[in-house]
């Protein structure tokens, strides 16, 4: 089991963050998918943000993924499609 070490900075940005999107009343979760980052997964309307925060030791560094909805919105056919394009 690998553990992730956040220095002070790293901790530091990222409470800043959450403290920033508690304020504003945006929903967000804390994910963890490699040994050296946590993810804030954040959720708006229209957009779901990744907010990764990477911790190489001396050099931390924060990530920002943006995905953005087309606005348009399928029925429940269109899971039949998606599963066919994504599953292994």
């Amino acid at each position: 089991m690998s553990t992730t070490v956040l220095t002070s900075a790293s901790f530091k940005s990222m409470l800043e963050l959450l403290n920033r999107l508690e304020t504003a009343k945006i929903a967000y979760t804390l994910t963890k998918v490699r040994p050296d980052a946590i993810t804030a997964r954040v959720s708006v309307p229209g957009e779901r943000w990744e907010v990764e925060f990477a911790d190489y030791g001396d050099d931390v560094q924060i990530e920002v993924e943006r995905y953005v909805s087309s606005g348009e919105i399928a029925d429940e056919a269109s899971l039949d499609d998606l599963f066919a394009r994504h599953s292994g």
